[in-house]
């Protein structure tokens, strides 16, 4: 009887049902990050990845759900981009938040399909409107998480929930002088956006916490 842990050519089939589901994703991010997310079909999609439609039922259910998941993979190289750029900046908090901002900034502005997913499409997209606002909790727990390992986790403790609510506010102005700078409707450098940015995150957490971290 056959197995799933079988494999082709040396190549173990969940190995290669991985790489044809990652090729599916690729394919749904040209597609819908240059084009947007009403021009994906499932032929189309196919067609990108260069693979049959039976391959495309046997990682989706349907289309929703290959974006849902093409959204959480940006979000997901976001994140991780930002908390290398922190924990590897080795300098005071002002450096590495400047870092983790810059590595979030340079993620998607260095890839306009993805820019148009994670700024455009997702809030056209009804069914990410949940994922997006969970995707901003987790994103203000690495906040919280990371001023408290600078200044003590019993200052950030003593602000209440005044500290998630700031993160919040905060990455969704982020967020939102993100769009406006790809947009052109904020004229200003890539350097210019990522030091203004971390001086209202650090001035907001100054004065949350009462000790200053802004130079």
């Amino acid at each position: 009887m056959a197995t799933t842990s079988r494999s082709y050519g040396g190549v173990p089939i969940e190995q290669r049902k991985a790489r044809r589901r990652a090729a599916l994703l690729d394919a749904a991010l040209e597609i819908i990050g240059t084009s947007g997310f009403t021009k994906l079909t499932v032929s189309g999609l196919c067609t990108q990845a260069k693979l049959s439609e039976r391959y495309y039922y046997e990682s989706f259910d349907d289309l929703g759900a290959v974006f849902s998941e093409l959204f959480d993979r940006i979000v997901d190289e976001i994140g991780q981009a930002v908390v290398t750029a922190f924990l590897t900046t080795p300098t005071d908090i002002h450096a590495k938040t400047r870092a983790a901002i810059a590595a979030a900034v340079d993620l998607i502005a260095d890839d306009p399909r993805k820019a148009r997913i994670v700024t455009v499409e997702a809030q056209l997209n009804p069914a990410l409107l949940m994922r997006r606002a969970e995707v901003m909790r987790s994103f203000a727990g690495i906040m919280m998480a990371a001023c408290a390992a600078e200044v003590g986790a019993d200052v950030v403790e003593s602000v209440g929930d005044r500290a998630e609510f700031a993160a919040i506010h905060l990455l969704g102005g982020l967020w939102e002088t993100t769009n406006s700078w790809l947009a052109g409707t904020l004229p200003i450098s890539r350097t210019d956006l990522v030091d203004r940015s971390t001086d209202q995150f650090l001035l907001t957490a100054s004065h949350l916490i009462g000790v200053p971290l802004a130079e």
